[in-house]
């Protein structure tokens, strides 16, 4: 089996797409900031592409459909055996399924959802299209984090939908949980109370490895993006939050040596 066909075990992050109002404009952003090419997608929600890096893919774009509510954001993708069995466990479970689930054509079959705080995310069956190929290469996304107010609030129902296990970080004034999939974290949600944003409320955000943070922050400001937050150290890398021109906001990073 290749690697864009393998399989997840359920729950994994498998893939991130985007959906924004001008599809052309986002190309030539990522494409010069990531070094991405682009060729044509499912397009069951409308003009859809998938970014492949070295020829592999790594991330969809697709343009917002006026009919659908959907933020201008990064969404990751969870991975699932079922997604129809998936769509009614997170309907029991508090959440809305706000799209699906339907076929991507003989790509898979998709949902994307909102847990009980309003986050949005996504959940792909795969047939042909695994997801996210070459992981953990500058240009690919490395890492997704659930930015929300508490995580005891929302942590059950992840727990409940995808049969996450769970890995708490002990501090008395960092409320953070590390989800993992077989033993492997694979996700994180984040507790900020009162700094959640105002605008926009409970929300995953995706973090993309890159060789030299500094230098992509550079970048992102001369091609039209913005920095909300520049570079800085941490326990996980060098890393900075910044903003594409259509204000969908991402994280890179420059991960620490193990």
């Amino acid at each position: 089996m290749t690697e864009s066909a393998a399989r997840r075990a359920p729950g994994t992050p498998c893939w991130v797409s985007l959906m924004v109002h001008g599809l052309a404009g986002t190309q030539k952003f990522y494409g010069a900031l990531f070094g991405w090419e682009f060729r044509p997608g499912p397009q069951q929600l409308g003009p859809y592409v998938r970014a492949l890096l070295d020829g592999h893919e790594v991330a969809g774009i697709g343009v917002l459909p006026h009919d659908r509510h959907l933020p201008i954001a990064w969404t990751p993708y969870l991975a699932s055996d079922d997604v129809d069995a998936t769509a009614d466990t997170i309907r029991h479970c508090g959440g809305t399924v706000g799209v699906g689930p339907l076929d991507a054509d003989r790509a898979g079959r998709l949902l994307m959802a909102s847990d009980p705080a309003g986050a949005v995310f996504g959940v792909w069956q795969a047939a042909e299209h695994g997801g996210i190929g070459g992981a953990g290469r500058p240009g690919t996304a490395v890492w997704n984090e659930l930015v929300t107010r508490d995580t005891a609030s929302v942590a059950k129902f992840y727990r409940a939908v995808f049969g996450f296990g769970e890995e708490p970080v002990v501090s008395a004034d960092f409320d953070y949980l590390a989800l993992s999939v077989e033993g492997r974290a694979v996700a994180g949600i984040h507790g900020v109370g009162h700094g959640l944003p105002r605008d926009r409320g409970a929300h995953w955000t995706t973090f993309f490895e890159v060789e030299d943070v500094d230098e992509t922050v550079r970048r992102v400001g001369e091609l039209g993006g913005h920095v909300l937050r520049g570079p800085h150290d941490s326990g996980h890398g060098r890393m900075a939050t910044v903003a594409d021109p259509e204000g969908a906001a991402f994280n890179v990073v420059r991960s620490a040596a193990e």
